[in-house]
């Protein structure tokens, strides 16, 4: 038996292709209700670990799943009695130090975790403590509405608040959030797809963190504060557990676009401004929404108006990160079997999809387009490609 997608030879009981993955016992051709990173999850799938957790998803996720869920417990209850110091520290850092212990699990820092943890988490830490300071600065006495500690302010939107918390803060905040994992991306050790994602949510998290810390920072030393505890609660879990995750899977789309597919780091490419468009807009939209929601009369109301919002954001951005994951890994494949047939340095790559070109190929195996519908190459530039191979 032949697998039809890059003709390996399988053995007969085969269920998956062991070169490229492709699934050979049913008519799912593009295989998508088996993620390849865990085949036992449809690649359309709110699956959290999975997503963001790639390495290793099926050797232990339910010890992840396991301290997220003691972590959110115990910053609401911590909300409950009033201790909003501690459930604003545990909120902020719960996400950020699971993170880590992946990273430490799965060894993503191929023994260099100085650098690796430096550069994802930490000048990511720094640079939002500076930026979201500033913000504050330049928003003061227009802040939003609904506060950890109650307090109202009764003025309506303001244009120029709103374009610095919807556009300003989601641009800016993307860039930082990018520096330090697109440099490790550019590493030979760290240029696979799945370290670029990985590094992109690290550093999501870590801002989302900071940017916590800083923003509630006056409750943090102030004690206990008697307000509504079911208002705490909402807020500690929506800037606590469903901001690092949104901030992070949007960075993670853009990082692993950048990484991009097989040997070595794509670089800017098409596919990462794309990436990096989605992130921003889901910043846009998340930003704005809590903006825009701030000002609904009701303070409890406001925040669960927030998070309803933002998950809904955030579902969006699982789906994609899965569709890039799932993607890259069935497409890096197919490269490395290529390479493997000895295409070696001229390899070439669908002008539509960008998967690589089987030897000889008039039409793309994976979305069927002609070859030659490509723009033509330069005789020059063609000449040094063939001077050089």
């Amino acid at each position: 038996m032949n697998c039809p997608r890059c003709h390996a030879e399988l053995p007969d009981v085969a269920h998956f292709c062991h070169v490229c993955g492709q699934d050979v016992r049913s008519d799912d051709l593009t295989r998508r209700r088996s993620f390849a990173a865990k085949p036992d999850e449809p690649v359309a799938s709110f699956a959290l670990v999975s997503t963001i957790m790639p390495r290793g998803a099926g050797d232990r996720p339910q010890t992840y799943k396991i301290a997220l869920t003691i972590a959110l417990v115990v910053a609401l209850v911590a909300a409950i009695f009033g201790a909003l110091p501690i459930a604003i520290l545990v909120a902020a850092f719960a996400v950020p130090i699971v993170y880590i212990v992946y990273l430490y699990d799965v060894n993503l820092w191929e023994d260099e975790p100085i650098p690796v943890t430096g550069l994802a988490f930490g000048l990511t830490g720094l640079l939002t403590i500076i930026f979201t300071a500033l913000v504050l600065w330049l928003q003061r006495p227009s802040i939003p509405t609904t506060s950890l500690d109650g307090t109202t302010f009764n003025t309506g939107p303001s244009v120029l608040t709103f374009l610095l918390v919807a556009l300003v803060v989601p641009i800016v905040g993307e860039a930082i959030r990018e520096i330090g994992p697109l440099v490790l991306a550019s590493r030979p050790e760290f240029d696979d797809l799945m370290d670029g994602l990985t590094f992109g949510v690290v550093s999501g998290v870590a801002y989302a963190c900071f940017d916590t810390i800083v923003r509630y920072w006056d409750l943090l030393v102030g004690g206990r504060v008697d307000a509504d505890p079911g208002l705490w609660m909402s807020l500690v879990f929506l800037h606590g557990f469903v901001k690092p995750l949104l901030l992070g899977t949007a960075t993670g789309i853009a990082c692993a676009e950048y990484s991009g597919l097989g040997r070595g780091y794509d670089g800017f490419t098409p596919r990462y401004y794309r990436g990096a468009v989605e992130a921003v807009l889901a910043n846009i939209g998340f930003w704005g929404g809590i903006y825009l929601f701030s000002f609904v009369p009701n303070q409890t109301t406001s925040v669960v108006l927030s998070i309803g919002w933002s998950l809904l954001i955030l579902a969006i951005l699982i789906l994609r990160v899965r569709n890039v994951l799932h993607s890259g890994l069935m497409e890096a494949a197919l490269e490395s079997t290529a390479r493997a047939r000895g295409v070696g340095p001229g390899l070439q790559f669908c002008p539509s999809c960008e998967m690589p070109l089987l030897p000889g190929a008039l039409f793309c195996s994976n979305c069927g387009v002609s070859v030659r519908a490509a723009a033509k190459v330069p005789n020059r530039a063609a000449g040094a490609e063939e001077a050089q191979a």
